[in-house]
């Protein structure tokens, strides 16, 4: 049998890779170290379909070197030990370097991930990571650390055009008219696979019907539901998910469920569509109703268990809720403040009276001796206590909206600051 259309199209040079300009462009990242032949450990960031999988076959090609694939979808720690063993022996026989390529490694465990460090360190292979998930978070710190993180981005239009011309006339051409080029492309959604799986099911059914050309009414025949995301004005998936974001920030609960519906209507993962909600619940609601983020997090935990359809109406009590909730952005407009302020600060030390006395030296430094228990003070609160570092003085980052408990929490602060100011004037 023919092997898939996406497998016979896979560039068979650096050249022919389409997209990730900002990765392989002349004197960018990628190009640079395939140019000076000089492989490093990394980790590739993207969404499905952008060619992860690819560059790192090319770079084995291109440093010439042995190329080990693993998925940590399918392996465990036996295979990650034959794989080791294998570098191992190409080492010893051939002498040429080795890649070891880990498509979603993500979905290792810590101690599936750590398995690999002792052979990056000691040079055994050059590892490459793929991951559709933020490595932040996904890929353990030790390995992160080795490895330089790139980030790849979904295929514009005008990328995936080109992909489809090649799809067109790899075989037998075929024409296609400017309406149904413009919905195959839409339909992929920046994935380069899926548009070339997309692709080989229309060529099937064109040469099937005697059509040499492709049309919109063998599209809707063909692919039929995979298109109805784009059918209603051509909207665009990250467009959707901010019409929905917005909704819930603008308090309309009518929209904020339009907009959820056609997202799953339209073949969105609801996964990601719960992410995205506890996203709103931290940003946009906060303290001014914190019941709002455990809903969020309750809803994606119910959807896990119930799955499609029946979990997708926990999302959507979700998203009204989240509509109709009191609004406030004071903790991401301070969060982002205290970023910014401490990514341009000094590295300022611990005052005395806050550190920990765990030793009997540290205690003869001065270690907490000054530290006041808020708990023995009146009211619970140490009136006039210093909590940031020396010469900073008193910044008000956190500035609480009157709206739901943060208005409650703005009350609050307001009188602990009148008690400061009256402990600071004695």
């Amino acid at each position: 049998m023919a092997a898939p259309l996406a497998e016979r199209l896979r560039p068979a040079t650096l050249d022919q890779v389409i997209g990730q300009h900002h990765l392989l462009g002349a004197g960018k990242p990628l190009r640079v170290a395939f140019e000076s032949k000089q492989p490093h450990s990394m980790i590739l960031w993207g969404p499905p379909g952008v060619g992860k999988t690819t560059l790192a076959r090319l770079m084995a090609q291109g440093f010439n070197a042995e190329f080990i694939a693993l998925s940590a979808v399918l392996s465990g720690v036996k295979d990650i030990r034959e794989a080791v063993e294998r570098a191992q022996l190409l080492q010893a026989t051939s002498g040429r370097p080795t890649i070891l390529f880990v498509d979603e490694v993500h979905r290792f465990n810590k101690s599936q991930q750590d398995a690999f460090l002792p052979h990056v360190e000691s040079g055994l292979f050059t590892f490459i990571g793929a991951t559709t998930e933020n490595p932040s978070f996904e890929v353990n710190g030790a390995l992160l650390s080795r490895a330089a993180v790139y980030v790849l981005q979904p295929l514009g239009d005008e990328d995936l055009s080109q992909l489809l011309l090649r799809a067109l006339t790899l075989d037998e051409p075929f024409a296609i008219e400017d309406e149904a080029k413009a919905m195959l492309v839409a339909s992929a959604d920046g994935d380069g696979r899926k548009l070339l799986n997309n692709t080989e099911i229309i060529l099937r059914a064109a040469a099937q019907s005697g059509k040499q050309t492709i049309d919109t009414a063998l599209l809707q025949q063909t692919l039929g539901d995979a298109l109805r995301r784009f059918d209603k004005g051509g909207d665009t998936f990250y467009d959707q998910i901010s019409a929905l974001h917005k909704s819930v920030r603008g308090s309309n609960p009518d929209a904020a469920l339009y907009w959820l519906v056609r997202m799953l209507d339209g073949g969105a993962d609801p996964r990601y569509l719960s992410r995205r909600l506890i996203r709103m619940a931290a940003e946009d609601i906060g303290l001014a109703d914190p019941r709002a983020l455990r809903l969020a997090l309750d809803a994606a935990e119910t959807y896990e268990r119930l799955g499609s359809p029946e979990g997708e109406l926990a999302l959507a009590e979700a998203a009204v809720y989240l509509a109709c909730a009191a609004k406030s952005n004071a903790v991401y407009n301070a969060y982002n403040q205290v970023r910014a302020f401490v990514a341009k600060d000094q590295s300022r030390s611990v005052p005395e009276h806050l550190r920990n006395a765990p030793t009997k030296l540290m205690k003869q430094l001065g270690y907490g001796k000054l530290y006041r228990y808020a708990h023995d003070e009146p009211e619970a609160y140490a009136a006039g206590e210093q909590y940031l570092p020396d010469g900073l003085g008193d910044p008000v980052w956190y500035q609480p909206t009157p709206r739901g408990l943060e208005g409650k929490i703005a009350e609050k602060l307001a009188y602990l600051r009148k008690l400061d100011a009256e402990a600071k004037s004695k």
